[in-house]
């Protein structure tokens, strides 16, 4: 260990120097040199004038809403003073280390190991907030996971200079300041592994847009699109070339060019990045992760035909956070506490809207239809109950991180329901001339990047901008406890909404209360884990507790990933009077076919939703409003 050790502090010193400033943090990380699944991270840190100071590692970060503890992942930590003796450090917590005779340090250096493989125990990373170290194949650098920052300095400039390998690019959202610089300045004896790296260096003005900036590095596969005044750049990594980055950018430029214009046709941001990490390893949950000038995607790996909608639905919803929070935030967001945070009220904005924009924007703009829109909000409203109701949407959002951590993924449902009735409500209130995208338009130009709203003023400040109707909703339905008016606020368009239909129809046996996730064969797969919740169709089959589903009707179950809707779908499309459903299961290790008849059961249908065909005049308008641009 020592000799790797010593070898990474002769070759990252000089380039330290380069960009070394009093008044900046200049941080060194070597990607060409990993040693026990870990990289060497060495710091010149600004000029300190405390005697004693602490040196943190963030608790958690923006977007996320839970504990990643990212102090975890560091190792040795040391303190060095110009003579290169030691400086007394002691651990505080996991995020937090107390560094005596601070105004004496020259330089800090620690090893840090990656969150995706990670045995250490902890909470569990979301895994587009986490970090991956694969030599020779991929790095993903959350900064948050790589970089800390001292206390009363996190508003100073950082710089980082990445060593990678010349064959390795790095997509990422920031502007370099020097790119793919040679490696000259070392020692003689390391010349020749000199000659095949490069050297990026970046610069942030402060800590909280150094974790805004995540950077993917591995060999290139990037795509660009320029979007109206934006440069758009997709970087992906799919291990074994199942899709590619400029499969991705075909995929999603109609919606980035119909965000453009649902946004009024200038972008608040000059240059963006997608960054895609695709895994072959079996995955039980992927999702994306929303900065401000970037996003990370983690998902399954699969070709573009199989991922093409998600891709898009989530493509959108991420890209819309150049708007919320970006442009629009509270101070909680603006003035983010990495490691004493303090949760806004108003997720719904945040995350709501944001949800709700990226559906409204593919069907105003053609990518959808207005029946695979009114499917979307029905599957927003199922999904939605499955969680309290009743709860205040401002209160939810300000125990989402521990009291109410359970209820947080309504906001991505009922959140985006919230802004489907303020759009409505707010179209006819002005005869179809101002909507949501109006009051962004205007929320943005009040406030901007750089000037957070007071969390408290907000409702007021909205129903100033637009009507007191709309206030009284905010008080009512979001700050209140008092359900969506949902079937009210729909009619106003000329849709016909009900909340359950009792009905029989034939099913696959399976009703979601009924489904687990097991591991079979290395991989996640579907199972039986509650047979109480299986319907008389499930029942007849015969199904047990702990089944494994491997087929269905002579048809091999996918890989848990985006393509399993769509074949659920497409079973469910077979089964009919006279037709017979099946399904390969394995039981105990014992492979069982199980068939029986298809049956009609009586099922509650739920949320149904219709265009109403005999809508006024009235109505129809105001759907030309909200579903047309």
């Amino acid at each position: 260990m020592k000799k790797p050790f010593f070898l990474l502090i002769m070759l990252m010193a000089p380039i330290v120097m380069w960009a070394q400033s009093k008044n900046s943090y200049n941080y060194t990380v070597d990607l060409t040199k990993v040693v026990d699944d870990k990289v060497y991270v060495e710091l010149i840190p600004p000029a300190i004038k405390e005697p004693e100071i602490i040196f943190y590692f963030p608790k958690m970060i923006p977007g996320t809403y839970a504990i990643e503890d990212y102090g975890r992942f560091v190792s040795k930590l040391e303190v060095f003073d110009k003579k290169g003796n030691k400086l007394s450090v002691s651990k505080v917590d996991d995020n937090s280390w107390k560094i005596k005779n601070a105004n004496k340090a020259s330089k800090i250096s620690y090893w840090i190991e990656d969150t995706f493989d990670t045995k250490l125990k902890g909470p569990d990373v979301f895994w587009p907030a986490g970090t991956n170290i694969e030599e020779g194949k991929n790095f993903l650098i959350n900064s948050s996971g790589f970089f800390g920052y001292l206390e009363g300095y996190k508003e100073t400039q950082f710089t980082l200079n990445v060593i990678r390998d010349e064959q390795f690019y790095g997509s990422t959202g920031l502007i370099a300041v020097k790119t793919n610089e040679p490696l000259t300045k070392i020692a003689k004896e390391e010349k020749d592994d000199a000659a095949s790296k490069r050297v990026d260096v970046f610069q942030t003005e402060n800590y909280d847009r150094l974790v805004d900036s995540p950077i993917m590095y591995s060999k290139p596969d990037t795509a660009i699109i320029r979007v109206g005044n934006a440069e758009v750049l997709i970087g992906s990594y799919s291990p074994n070339k199942k899709i590619t980055a400029k499969e991705i950018a075909e995929n999603v430029r109609e919606v980035l060019m119909a965000q453009k214009e649902y946004l009024g046709g200038t972008l608040p941001v000059d240059k963006y990045a997608f960054v895609f990490y695709f895994t072959d390893q079996p995955v039980y949950s992927y999702g994306a992760l929303e900065h401000s000038y970037s996003s990370v995607y983690y998902m399954p790996e699969a070709s573009i035909e199989q991922m093409k909608q998600q891709l898009r639905d989530f493509a959108a919803h991420e890209f819309f956070h150049i708007v919320t929070p970006l442009t629009i935030h509270s101070e909680e967001i603006g003035m983010f506490g990495f490691n004493n945070p303090k949760m806004s009220r108003h997720l719904w904005l945040y995350e709501g809207l944001t949800e709700y924009f990226a559906g409204n924007v593919q069907v105003k703009y053609g990518l959808i239809s207005p029946e695979e829109y009114l499917q979307m909000i029905q599957e927003k409203m199922i999904t939605a109950e499955g969680f309290k109701d009743n709860l205040p949407f401002t209160e939810l959002s300000l125990g989402a991180l521990d009291r109410y951590a359970d209820q947080y993924y309504n906001v991505y449902q009922k959140g985006a329901l919230i802004s489907l009735c303020l759009d409505i409500k707010l179209r006819q209130l002005s005869n179809g001339k101002y909507g949501m995208q109006n009051l962004v338009a205007e929320l943005g130009k009040k406030y901007g990047v750089n000037k957070s709203f007071k969390d408290e003023e907000l409702f007021a400040e909205i129903a100033n901008l637009t009507y007191p109707e709309i206030g009284q909703f905010l008080n009512t339905y979001v700050a209140g406890a008092d359900p969506l008016p949902l079937k009210e606020i729909l009619a106003l368009a000329g849709v016909q909404y009900e909340k359950e239909i009792v009905s029989q129809d034939y099913t696959l046996g399976l009703e979601q209360q009924a489904i687990t996730i097991a591991q079979h064969e290395g991989k996640p797969s579907l199972a039986i884990g509650n047979v109480d919740a299986l319907n008389d169709q499930g029942k007849a089959l015969g199904f047990k507790k702990g089944d494994i589903l491997i087929k269905i009707n002579g048809d091999k179950i996918p890989d848990l990933g985006p393509e399993i809707g769509t074949f659920i779908q497409a079973q469910q499309a077979k089964l009919g009077e006279g037709k017979t459903l099946s399904y390969t299961v394995v039981r105990k290790n014992e492979v069982l076919e199980l068939s029986t008849p298809c049956m009609l059961v009586e099922r509650a249908r739920k949320h149904l939703l219709k265009f109403d065909e005999a809508a006024t005049a009235e109505q129809l308008a105001l759907r030309k409003a909200w579903l047309q641009p």
